[in-house]
């Protein structure tokens, strides 16, 4: 049985706005599960509805086979970390986090045993006595998540946590959270926009659009799978190319290549990655701009009639602004009508 069920869960907020729209999703013990979509996607208020801190509008939601819809946050089973860190400055960092032990009526033995222990869980081991104000902003995060995970909740909520932190940062503490998630066994919803973090943390994703799932599974499905081209575009880096199928090919003015679907307008979608470059005069493409990233390059590729492109390549000096160049797709998709028409076998 699925720890977390939601079901046909929706949010319409004054004055008709649809924040989500028959949302359904099964977690099961010890899954991290990312919702990720842009912003106005519907992500968060779905966070907030599992928390208790907004009521759908439809639907319900059940934790371990309890339906708690209509509960409030403080009889659920679950912890959330907000963007925002949320921490009281007045208080310092241990009685930020012994705060809900202390409403609970714990023993002060027990509070400091939990709360020591919790600190050293996230690495803040002897920061006890600091005030919140005398640390940097992923000391702030780990007090935060220290905060709900000594309540040891049965569902961690997690709202883009680490959104306004610098890149480094943001990438080590996801790496740290991630362990602590693993280590714990807890399972966790995370909600981000950015792909990456989705990509390296979760166990499945979510991707959500106007309030609705547009598809979810594991990450390297929704990777290498996309199953429209909202999916495939949103989920990293992504070529299409407008054009007809005709008898059998894709055709369009600089590109060509089979496709055993029914003729008709279709939309090819190539990863950079997937996207081989041979030296042609004059060529399918011209080389716009090449970036060497040190451990590729990235040739920005334009069209006869305009379109752009992406190709990744091992060895960006063999191309140079100007030059034709010929496309050879390793592997591809084709979508039609909002949908996946087409996906090759091979990957990238």
């Amino acid at each position: 049985m699925s720890l977390l069920n939601i079901q046909g869960v929706s949010k319409t907020f004054p004055g008709g706005t649809v924040a989500v729209d028959d949302f359904s999703l099964d977690v099961a013990a010890g899954e991290l599960v990312c919702l990720l979509g842009p912003s106005g996607s519907g992500k968060s208020t779905v966070l907030r509805m599992i928390g208790g801190f907004e009521r759908p509008t439809a639907g319900f939601v059940s934790i371990d086979g309890e339906e708690v819809t209509h509960l409030p946050p403080n009889r659920r089973p679950t912890g959330m970390v907000f963007q925002s860190h949320a921490l009281w400055s007045h208080m310092n960092v241990f009685r930020n986090i012994a705060f809900g032990l202390r409403l609970r009526g714990l023993p002060a033995g027990e509070i400091k045993d939990r709360v020591e222990a919790v600190l050293e869980l996230v690495g803040l081991a002897g920061y006890g006595r600091r005030m919140t104000n005398q640390l940097s902003g992923g000391q702030q995060q780990r007090v935060a998540l220290a905060r709900s995970l000594v309540l040891e909740p049965k569902i961690l909520l997690l709202d883009e946590p680490f959104a306004s932190l610098d890149q480094h940062l943001r990438e080590r503490l996801r790496e740290e959270v991630r362990d602590i998630q693993q280590r714990l066994k807890i399972t966790t919803l995370f909600v981000t926009h950015g792909q990456d973090e989705a990509l390296s943390m979760a166990d499945r994703i979510v991707v959500m659009r106007n309030g609705r799932t547009e598809q979810a599974d594991r990450p390297e499905v929704v990777y290498r799978d996309p199953q429209t081209p909202f999916v495939a575009g949103f989920i990293g880096t992504m070529n299409f190319v407008e054009g007809v199928v005709d008898k059998g090919r894709f055709v369009h003015d600089s590109l060509s290549v089979p496709l055993p679907v029914a003729d008709g307008k279709a939309t090819l979608a190539v990863r950079p990655e997937a996207l081989n470059l041979v030296a042609s005069e004059p060529g399918q493409a011209r080389v716009n701009r090449v970036t060497d990233f040190g451990t590729h390059g990235l040739v920005d590729l334009v069209l006869a009639d305009g379109t752009r492109l992406k190709s990744m390549v091992p060895e960006p000096d063999r191309f140079r602004e100007g030059q034709g160049v010929d496309l050879l797709p390793r592997a591809f998709a084709a979508f039609r009508d909002d949908r996946q028409l087409y996906r090759t076998s091979a990957h990238a």
